[in-house]
């Protein structure tokens, strides 16, 4: 799919990969729609892309998820693409992991991008077309100890995109999966993490001989990549396509 004047819905662009694929987005002529909690933040951005909509949404609410989407709808119309970036990670060892917190995670990681997903699917039907990308995790392809409550999640959502992509392919409605590798963001910053968690079995682990972390921008580029080509999966990093991987 061309992305030149397609409506593209992008959760979580206020900053980190979501603001790289909304500046990305916006440079090959999409009309951006900006989601995430912060107004002001998203405010200062919309000014600086043209035939962009901000829109202030906390996706772990789905009273503002729906109204965000009839909103995208009263302003263009249409919608032709849909990102699900917005995420939060929550490291523990597994005895310790705290049910509220994960809960949290949960609805933010998995039920938010669903229930956008459902709230987009019938118009991009109606339209005959539409891209829903998902963004998954790395983390995802290994087991790491202390990260079963995040990796968990997004090994769910990896299972959902990929159903959903056989169950909507004869809508062409095509769902992909973005694999971000160790980007520099805040992500490891506004991570949550179990008190007791020692270092060594978090961000200060020995993962040995691992390539440099990605840049937002490189992340950016898979993400408009999956839109363009449609495929199934795509991986910011070819270390992240060997398989499950044990650390």
């Amino acid at each position: 799919m061309e992305v030149k004047d397609n409506v593209v819905i992008i959760t979580g662009a206020s900053s980190g990969i979501g603001l790289a694929t909304a500046k990305l987005f916006a440079k090959n002529k999409s009309k951006v729609v900006l989601v995430a909690r912060s107004k002001e933040k998203l405010d200062k951005l919309a000014v600086t892309l043209p035939n962009s909509l901000a829109i202030v949404c906390d996706m772990t609410n789905p009273h503002q998820i729906k109204k965000m989407i009839k909103k995208v709808l009263s302003n263009f119309g249409k919608i032709d693409v849909l990102i699900n970036n917005a995420g939060q990670g929550y490291n523990s060892l597994l005895e310790e992991i705290e049910l509220p917190k994960l809960r949290h995670i949960f609805d933010l990681d998995f039920v938010g991008p669903i229930l956008a997903m459902q709230e987009v699917i019938p118009q991009m039907r109606k339209q005959g077309q539409g891209a829903i990308v998902n963004l998954s995790s790395g983390t995802t392809r290994m087991y790491l100890p202390g990260m079963s409550p995040y990796s968990s999640i997004k090994t769910a959502l990896n299972v959902a995109s990929h159903t959903s992509r056989l169950e909507l392919a004869e809508d062409n409605i095509r769902v992909s999966l973005v694999y971000p590798y160790m980007t520099a963001t805040d992500f490891e910053k506004n991570t949550l993490k179990s008190p007791r968690l020692s270092q060594s079995a978090s961000e200060n682990k020995d993962f040995g001989d691992l390539p440099p972390v990605d840049s937002p921008e490189k992340v950016a580029k898979m993400i408009l990549k999956a839109v363009k080509t449609g495929k199934p999966e795509v991986f910011a990093n070819p270390y992240l396509e060997k398989g499950e991987l044990q650390v």
